[in-house]
């Protein structure tokens, strides 16, 4: 028999295990859609494509993101977690594959779309084992914890593209993430059990699922929740399309200081992330949701501000860290509260919640530089305008969620 001490430390090597593996598994949104910016307009270059149509494949990826959550989150309710995810990481690693081997924009959009739809899979079923192993605020705290690890992700995504341009081209970007689709698929192989019991599983089919999707969209204040953070990652979606050509084609910034402007405002996610985990239970998930909207709109306004005075990077650049850093609250807390009621169909329900973040962010990108690539203040109305509606929905459409403190 194992003495205390023993059994306390297998338990805190298991959660820092689970730690890592749930936030690898959700850093496949920062991987696919950050690591390969720095290239983009080199990208375009190279296959011969306008911005805006290089810009399409990063749209293919977030529908395929948000498609896929429709697929994996229902099927993980029905077999299970771990089935879905290794199926989902043997696809993304394949297709990953594909998209470095893309002769042209138009398919290497059609291989981006499924990277994503697969991809999806570890990112919608990591947020449903985390709802199957924990409950409260103590899920709020976990997703702020594995957040900060994952927020090492957007940090390191961008760099390593800046990196990786300086001895190879875009396609190398490709050839990495690849790689890391093989690691994740061994990791979760070995190191990831079945969370789901069987006597918690739902298999009424396509039928059950599509009245699950109704009785979650049903619930105002689920898709209070879940809209609200949705039109608030569409700002950051928005500064992820937009600021590549802002930064590198307006401000002149070489590919590589973009890697690093970016990855400072990612590691804005990381240090909000983790006051948002200390604070969660003496102030609550709700007030601090409110207080990273609030920060979200008022970097929204201050970016439309700076670009409309044309006072340069000045006011650029604190702008898009106070947007993007907003994130560290609004995630956590966001999916806590969404999630709080939903213990028997978490799966469906944080299907659902990455949908509307994902799509929002679909229908962003291309419109982000529409007015061309030498001009910031699309972006900029964009941004503002999400903000905005953001904080409305956030205001008019939720109340405090029983179970989770507010």
């Amino acid at each position: 028999m194992l003495k205390p001490e023993t059994q306390v430390e297998e338990k805190s090597q298991g959660r820092v295990g689970l730690i890592v593996i749930i936030s690898g598994l959700t850093a496949f949104g920062p991987f696919c859609m950050d690591m390969y910016l720095p290239g983009l307009p080199s990208l375009a270059q190279d296959l011969g494509g306008e911005a805006w149509q290089v810009q399409l494949t990063l749209t293919a990826c977030l529908l395929g993101l948000a498609g896929g959550q429709i697929i994996a989150g229902p099927l993980s309710d029905t077999f299970g977690r771990r089935r879905p995810l290794l199926v989902g990481l043997v696809i993304y690693t394949i297709a990953s594959l594909m998209c470095a081997l893309a002769p042209s924009v138009l398919l290497l959009i059609l291989f981006r779309l499924l990277q994503g739809s697969a991809g999806a899979a570890g990112i919608v079923i990591a947020r449903a084992i985390v709802r199957d192993l924990f409950s409260g605020a103590e899920v709020a705290r976990f997703f702020a914890i594995t957040m900060a690890v994952n927020g090492l992700a957007p940090i390191l995504a961008p760099i390593v593209g800046g990196q990786v341009l300086n001895f190879t081209s875009w396609r190398g970007v490709f050839v990495i993430l690849t790689a890391i689709g093989l690691v994740l698929l061994v990791s979760v192989g070995l190191g990831l059990k079945e969370t789901l019991p069987l006597e918690r599983r739902h298999s009424g089919g396509v039928i059950d699922t599509l009245r699950t999707f109704r009785h979650l969209l049903a619930n105002r204040v689920f898709v209070g929740y879940a809209l609200s953070s949705g039109l608030a990652f569409g700002c950051m979606f928005a500064y992820i399309a937009g600021s590549p050509f802002v930064l590198e084609n307006i401000y002149n910034v070489s590919p590589q200081l973009f890697s690093l402007v970016f990855a400072s405002n990612a590691l804005g996610i990381i240090l909000t992330s983790q006051f948002s985990a200390r604070l969660v239970e003496k102030v609550g998930s709700r007030k601090l949701l409110a207080f990273g909207l609030a920060s979200s709109l008022t970097g929204g306004l201050c970016l439309l501000v700076a670009v409309l005075t044309n006072v340069g990077l000045i006011g650029v650049l604190p702008s898009f860290f106070l947007i993007v850093s907003s994130i560290g609250f609004i995630a956590p807390n966001a999916t806590a509260l969404a999630l709080a009621d939903q213990r028997g169909v978490a799966g469906s329900a944080s299907a659902l919640l990455g949908v509307l973040q994902y799509v929002i962010g679909a229908l962003i990108t291309p419109i982000v530089n529409i007015g061309g690539s030498n001009t910031a203040v699309p972006m900029a109305v964009i941004i503002a305008m999400l903000g905005i509606s953001a904080t409305v929905v956030f205001l008019t459409l939720t109340r405090p969620v029983v179970g989770v403190r507010s």
